[in-house]
Formats: structure tokens, C-alpha cells, sequence
């Protein structure tokens, strides 16, 4: 499997970015040594080699070596150049490394640029005494409040989750994001493969407080999307669903990604959690008829 996660996979490519996808290897001798899958855009003339839709991590994928330390160093810089060289013609590269990828200085040495990027993990799912033991306490106690007037639930399908999903956009003036095509053709696509769980919070009325969809491989769970009824937002429905979705992640696989943002409070809602802070490069390169451009367009703002 040359992949370091789900969104590598190519079914999860299929699903998000339809024939628009790709992906460069290096091999030795019959064995993929490095993988690359990128997604092309184009627009305006321009071609991007984009993050797709609801995808957090690309990258490389690089054969795990025995080899001492400055060797495998050496062969990661070999692969690396590689995979570089054999990309497609682009004018925008912008993509997140999945977090195992620690070196990037071979696409520093090609003229890349890195943005340092965090996620929050729990690292270890064995033992959910202990990860309960690690919540902040007011996550603990929403938790404990929301027990007491909603159920929860997993039996609600995907149509039900888009409606309490539009809702958190709603509040803020937003549409979804992404096509309801696209959501259901990774629905299945995950469903199929038994690598995806929507847990939804319901009280006596029937009415849904928030909603959860998480999808997991052999490594590590992810916390995809979720939604809420804006007034109902202080029932604690949201602390519960992420804590019974850690629950069941912790049955069918090792770690659980937040899949972390850079929003303030959405990182503090993360941290409290008591899972570990955990960098990630964001890395980009642009040719030279997109900086041009990228100037142009700031300087005309500035002017205006």
C-alpha cells in the first residue's frame, strides 16, 4: 500500500476529484519506492495542482527504509527529486504533506516554500479511561449535560447529516461549500468500505442537535465535517459526538486527527481534548507567470 493515509487512496480520489487526478512514482526495480498523487485544476489559462475538496493531507508516500540515517536521507532526497521532476506542468503547486512527512528539504532545494500548519492528535486509543482523564474539565462537563437530553444515534444516513450540516453555513450567510454530488459520491465510496461513521445527538423531540461524520483507515481515524442547530449550540451535543466518535475510533483503528484548523476557537474547542499538537507542512511553488499575475492582482488592490 503506498499510501501514509486515506486521502491517498485512489478510491478516495475517485470520489473527490473525478478524472482530475493523478499521481507520479519512483520506482526500484519492480517496487514503488514514492508516490506522488496530486489533482490538476484549471482555470483561466492557469493549472493548479490543488488540495481536492474534503481531502486535509497529499504529499509524498516514501517506502520506509532499515538503512542508517544519512543513507536514508539520501535515498528520500533521490525519491523526492523524482517525484518533483515527473509532476505534470503547473503553474500553482499548493498541498499539505501528511504529518509523517518530516523532511521537506528537497522541495526547499527545488524552490517550494513551506507553511507550518497544525492538527491536534490522540495518539493512542487504547486506553479511553485515560483519554477521558486527559479532557479539559469543561468538556467533561458538557459532555455529562448533553447525556442527559439527547440520544445518539447512527442510523440517520447522509441526507440527514447535509441538512444539520448546511445549518453551521447558515449561521455564518454561507452555502455548503462543496455539491450535494460530491458529498454522496464519498459517502458511498467510504460506506462501501466500511471506513465511515455519522453520529448525530437527538433529543426527546426529535430534534437534532448536532451531527459527526468521521472516517477512519488502519492508522488513524479523522474527524471529517459536522453541523449543529445553531439554537441549540449550548446543549454540549458537539463535546458528546466527538467523544463517542474517539469511542468507536479507538474499536477499529490506533490513532484520532481532529484534523486540526488554524481558526482560534476551533483550535481551542480541539486542544481541550487533551490530544497532542502535531505540525504539518503546507507546501507550495509558483512559476513565474503566476507571481507576475499574484502581483498584479495585489497591486490593483492596493490601488483601489
Amino acid at each position: 500500500m503506498c499510501t501514509n493515509c486515506i486521502f491517498q487512496e485512489p478510491w478516495w480520489l475517485d470520489a473527490v476529484a473525478p478524472g482530475s487526478w493523478g499521481a507520479v512514482e519512483a520506482r526500484r526495480g519492480e517496487e514503488v519506492a514514492a508516490r506522488l498523487p496530486y489533482v490538476i485544476r484549471k482555470r483561466y489559462g492557469l493549472t493548479f495542482l490543488n488540495m481536492p475538496p474534503l481531502t486535509q493531507t497529499l504529499g509524498p508516500w516514501i517506502r520506509s527504509s532499515t538503512a542508517k540515517i544519512a543513507r536514508r536521507y539520501a535515498e528520500q532526497k533521490d525519491l523526492m527529486t523524482e517525484l518533483i521532476e515527473k509532476l505534470p506542468p503547473y503553474d500553482c503547486f499548493n498541498q499539505n504533506f501528511q504529518y509523517s512527512v518530516t523532511n521537506w528539504l528537497p522541495f526547499y532545494w527545488r524552490g517550494f516554500d513551506q507553511t507550518t500548519r497544525y492538527t491536534y492528535i490522540i495518539d493512542d486509543l487504547s486506553d479511553t479511561e485515560r483519554i477521558w482523564k486527559g479532557f479539559q474539565e469543561n468538556i467533561r462537563r458538557d459532555i455529562r449535560k448533553a447525556q442527559k437530553v439527547v440520544a445518539v444515534r447512527c442510523d440517520l444516513g447522509i441526507d440527514r447529516f447535509l441538512e444539520v450540516n448546511a445549518l453551521t453555513f447558515q449561521r455564518q450567510g454561507m452555502k455548503q461549500p462543496h455539491s450535494r454530488d460530491l458529498y454522496l459520491r464519498l459517502d458511498a465510496a467510504c460506506d462501501s468500505r466500511n471506513a465511515r461513521r455519522i453520529f448525530f445527538a437527538e433529543d426527546v423531540k426529535g430534534c437534532l442537535h448536532a451531527a459527526l461524520y468521521m472516517v477512519w483507515d488502519q492508522n488513524s481515524a479523522y474527524y471529517l465535517m459536522g453541523g449543529g442547530a445553531p439554537e441549540l449550540r449550548n446543549s454540549g451535543a458537539t463535546s458528546l459526538l466527538m467523544w463517542e466518535a474517539i469511542k468507536h475510533a479507538a474499536s477499529v483503528t490506533r490513532k484520532f486527527d481532529f484534523e486540526g484548523s488554524m481558526i482560534e476557537s476551533v483550535e481551542r474547542f480541539f486542544r481541550a481534548f487533551g490530544a497532542l499538537q502535531v505540525p504539518y507542512f503546507n507546501v507550495t511553488r509558483m512559476s513565474r507567470k503566476m507571481k507576475v499575475l499574484s502581483a498584479s492582482r495585489d497591486l490593483l488592490n492596493a490601488c483601489r
